[in-house]
């Protein structure tokens, strides 16, 4: 097949180059890219020689709300969507014949019937295929997701679902189910799922916070017993209580769903509540970390180790850490973080010259695990004797020259 990728970003260029690996595949983005196996070329050499065109532009929110501080208090709304529509009018301008277009960018229910295809010009086919991709593991992610999405106008999976299946089967490494709606249907599912997952993390640290103020509970055995109940209530996955909900997706999504609430007047919104939950679940660790210091004299910054909003990525887009950093910095306390690649230089540090507490953030296994290629946990510098390492992970082994706590675990507080 001959493919084409508008956008060539974060997740765009790893999603095209697994087509690559099978297909001819040739990519446009406003930004210099390269890549050894995407034909990176000019707008109009992409759409031409496509047969199928995959939109992969970012649908952001405004500055403020990507939850990387708190946002419940902000006005809700919805995405933005100037990259997408930017992208359709370039296939309208260059297209010399029909087109299946394919936009994989989370949109909230509605958008694509309302805003995108009546701007497509009427010649080309429209699908709403969103991915269920992270960043870390977007490669893998692809060619084994849990399931592939595929909207069309009436969710005919005949026509051009079919054939979007049919390409999808050349490139996937396990056998996913396929689900085929309509437009609003596959956008509902994905933005749906993305919440789920935002509640799901949010009451494993409910179980978490409630296992710090009553004692004698180490979270793990409340979550491990709810996430093997899978008769009735869920599977395991997202059920490690520790760090919160972050990234570029996620947490905006819930913010997205409070706008989307008030715009059809449900009366209701439980999204302001998972967003209100997960900023007051970081300030309760925020404030852990002060009393900590307090107790042991430590009088220097707090430390967070990790400010990207996972592992092995730079982006802190979303990042939990520095929600977590704000309510410390509220009440009058440095932060210093250490992450080696963090894109934001704000506060971020190499090395540690005394003894600190030390939030551990990045967990890999928590994170990777389930690809089956999670890299080892190492510190991302010395850490002074004397510190003492606040593991909302609880994977820590206990170490003679550091003090180990275990967060979420009062059955023994510390080791």
């Amino acid at each position: 097949m001959n493919i084409g990728f508008i956008g060539l970003g974060k997740l765009g260029l790893d999603c095209a180059e697994v087509f690559a690996e099978k297909h001819t595949v040739r990519g446009y983005d406003i930004q210099p890219r390269s890549s050894a196996t995407v034909q990176v070329c000019s707008i109009e050499e992409t759409v031409n020689e496509s047969d199928w065109i995959f939109i992969a532009v970012p649908t952001p929110h405004q500055s403020g709300y990507d939850g990387s501080a708190p946002s419940s208090h902000m006005p809700p709304r919805d995405f933005d969507h100037a990259a997408v529509l930017d992208a359709i009018s370039m296939i309208n301008q260059y297209a010399d014949n029909s087109k299946r277009v394919v936009l994989i960018s989370t949109v909230l229910p509605g958008t694509t019937r309302r805003h995108f295809v009546e701007l497509l010009d009427s010649e080309h086919q429209f699908v709403y295929n969103p991915y269920l991709i992270a960043m870390g593991s977007v490669k893998w992610d692809m060619v084994n997701p849990e399931m592939v999405m595929i909207g069309a106008r009436d969710g005919d999976e005949t026509a051009v679902a079919g054939e979007l299946v049919d390409l999808y089967r050349t490139v996937m490494q396990n056998d996913p189910r396929y689900v085929v709606g309509t437009w609003e249907e596959c956008e509902a599912i994905k933005i749906f799922y993305n919440t789920f997952i935002s509640a799901k993390v949010g009451l494993a640290n409910m179980i978490q916070d409630f296992a710090m103020r009553i004692g004698h509970i180490n979270v793990d055995v409340v979550t491990d017993a709810l996430a093997q109940s899978t008769m009735r209530i869920m599977g395991p996955k997202y059920m490690t209580a520790g760090m919160g909900d972050a990234g570029a997706c996620h947490p905006r999504d819930n913010i997205a769903l409070r706008w989307l609430a008030q715009e059809y007047d449900l009366g209701y919104d439980i999204f302001d509540t998972i967003m209100r939950a997960r900023e007051i679940q970081a300030r309760n660790l925020a404030y852990f970390l002060i009393d900590i210091a307090e107790q042991h004299d430590l009088t220097g910054p707090i430390v967070i180790h990790g400010k990207a909003y996972k592992p092995d990525v730079p982006y802190c887009i979303g990042s939990y850490s520095t929600l977590v950093g704000h309510y410390i910095w509220e009440n009058g306390i440095q932060v210093r973080y250490l992450d080696p690649m963090a894109d934001d230089s704000t506060d971020v540090v190499a090395s540690l010259d005394q003894a600190a507490v030390i939030l551990m953030a990045h967990n890999r296994h928590v994170t990777y695990g389930y690809t089956g290629h999670a890299a080892s946990d190492v510190f991302y510098c010395a850490i002074p004797p004397g510190s003492v390492l606040v593991d909302p992970w609880r994977a820590l082994p206990g170490m003679e020259s550091y003090k180990i706590v275990h967060y979420g675990n009062t059955r023994s507080i510390s080791s």
